[in-house]
């Protein structure tokens, strides 16, 4: 990255992790509705990631893969509408939650909750670009978990068969819920499965965004200039439970204080300042990443709730 990208990949790590926080504060604090997601320690993969797709490409980001939707234009109000039912919100007040933000103005597939369902979604996606001969990627993600699924390696099968432009990032971030990586799946590395398909397939430090982003980019590039899939697996953590409501007092503590020692976030401000970003410039990065989520906050807390007579309206079953 040079330094322009550096600095907006700071800017949209900066403004997830606030999101993120500000997210998490309000549901303890009883304001939200339902349930929701962390993302807390995916930064450096929905950013690095994201940030690799061009305005035509299209993708179909998960739960944990804020930053993607940010970066591709899911401003944080609608998005905060969204989590607490307001009409304002992506889905309109349906879906109080992070699985109601698609958004096909802005080349977002929804997040389907029943991982990993995006998968063959995604696919359907770049298997259209192929046939009409456009020159454009879907790119989606998956977990450890979704990993170990039936369609998983049935989509990838297919994708490596017809050449599809597709894209797909494994965040192995070692709970599928509460079951770790190792009562999962024999091996540690997921990536070192696929090249049996005849894909491209890498493994990446997934708490680096210069690493998920340079990853990424090549992946893009290749399937753009009809190279075929690939499959990026970024190692990271999950380091709070899997949704607001869930303690997981069943991560050992010293595996969450290894990783909490290299936090994506910090990690790469530091790896800033140490190249010759002034810590002042970052600093009003943060503030103006705070100052945007509290606006949005506002509005989307102020916003009305969708009118009851609506409630037949979008609905197909």
């Amino acid at each position: 990255m040079n330094e322009t990208l550096r600095l907006n990949a700071y800017r949209w790590m900066t403004l997830t992790r606030t999101f993120d926080e500000t997210m998490v504060a309000m549901w303890k604090q009883g304001r939200g509705i339902g349930g929701t997601f962390s993302e807390r320690g995916h930064e450096a993969v929905s950013v690095g990631a994201g940030m690799a797709l061009g305005p035509d490409d299209v993708v179909a980001p998960m739960h944990r893969d804020l930053g993607t939707y940010l970066l591709r234009g899911m401003t944080p109000e609608r998005i905060f509408g969204n989590l607490l039912g307001r009409q304002m919100g992506v889905s309109g007040g349906r879906d109080a939650n992070l699985h109601g933000l698609g958004d096909l103005d802005l080349n977002i597939i929804g997040f389907i909750s029943h991982i990993p369902q995006a998968i063959p979604t995604a696919l359907g996606a770049a298997m259209a670009f192929r046939y009409r001969d456009e020159p454009r990627v879907a790119m989606t993600f998956v977990g450890d978990g979704g990993s170990c699924s039936g369609a998983f390696h049935e989509s990838l099968n297919m994708a490596a068969l017809y050449n599809a432009p597709f894209v797909l990032i494994i965040e192995n971030n070692q709970y599928a819920y509460s079951t770790p990586l190792s009562q999962e799946m024999k091996i540690a590395d997921i990536a070192g499965r696929l090249p049996g398909y005849g894909l491209a397939a890498t493994t990446v430090d997934g708490n680096d965004v210069e690493a998920v982003y340079a990853a990424t980019t090549d992946a893009v590039e290749r399937a753009r200039s009809g190279g075929g899939p690939s499959v990026i697996e970024a190692r990271t953590m999950r380091m709070l439970g899997h949704a607001i409501h869930d303690g997981a007092q069943y991560v050992p503590e010293a595996l969450l204080a290894e990783w909490e020692s290299r936090d994506p976030v910090r990690m790469f401000r530091t790896r800033l300042i140490k190249g010759g970003v002034p810590a002042e410039d970052l600093d009003a990065l943060d503030q103006a990443a705070a100052t945007e989520i509290a606006a949005a906050v506002r509005v989307a807390e102020a916003a009305p709730l969708p009118d009851p007579e609506s409630v037949g309206e979008g609905v197909f079953a």
